[in-house]
């Protein structure tokens, strides 16, 4: 995994949410940027906060620095601002992570569909996140939860339709 750490993450300062806010916004933004990138990287899209001392980028051995949970929901409740992240449950401790916002998802979801003669035709969300034609694309693998979220918002848009069939989901494109 190779991701840039930004130059604030040897700074102990930035494992601290900061009081002043211009710096405060320049620090959730670095944060946003390092969490997107790792998530991406990992190709993960969940993040429990009650376990961010597992996860090395929320743990700076070489400065002895942490990031606390209640930092990690400040991050995170930004990122929900910017539609990077939402909270899967109410208590807020499991959230989603979206290293691209869920219309930008849907988007290439819509794109490779159009590109590759789908309109009208119904595919399976197994072909769409784990079929050999989806091999190459961004979205191939990408989390369930977060995919259906995507196709959810061509859906609102008229693009496509989301279906149950059998034992089965897909999706129609228009």
């Amino acid at each position: 995994m190779s991701i840039t750490l930004p130059w604030q993450y040897n700074f102990p300062p930035f494992f601290t949410i900061q009081p002043q806010a211009e710096t405060r916004a320049k620090q959730l933004e670095a944060w946003e940027h390092l969490i997107t990138d790792y998530f991406k990287a990992t190709k993960q899209s969940t993040i429990d906060i009650r376990e961010i001392q597992n996860i090395s980028i929320f743990n700076n051995e070489s400065i002895s620095r942490k990031l606390s949970q209640e930092s990690m929901l400040t991050i995170l409740e930004y990122m929900a601002k910017n539609g990077k992240a939402a909270p899967v449950d109410k208590s807020k401790n499991v959230w989603e992570v979206y290293w691209h916002s869920l219309d930008e998802w849907g988007n290439m979801v819509y794109d490779w569909a159009s590109n590759n003669g789908l309109n009208n035709t119904v595919c399976t969300l197994f072909e769409l996140r784990e079929g050999e034609n989806t091999v190459g694309e961004e979205f191939h693998g990408l989390d369930m939860n977060v995919l259906m979220k995507a196709l959810k918002t061509l859906e609102v848009k008229g693009k496509c339709e989301v279906m149950d069939f059998d034992d089965n989901q897909g999706v129609k494109f228009f």
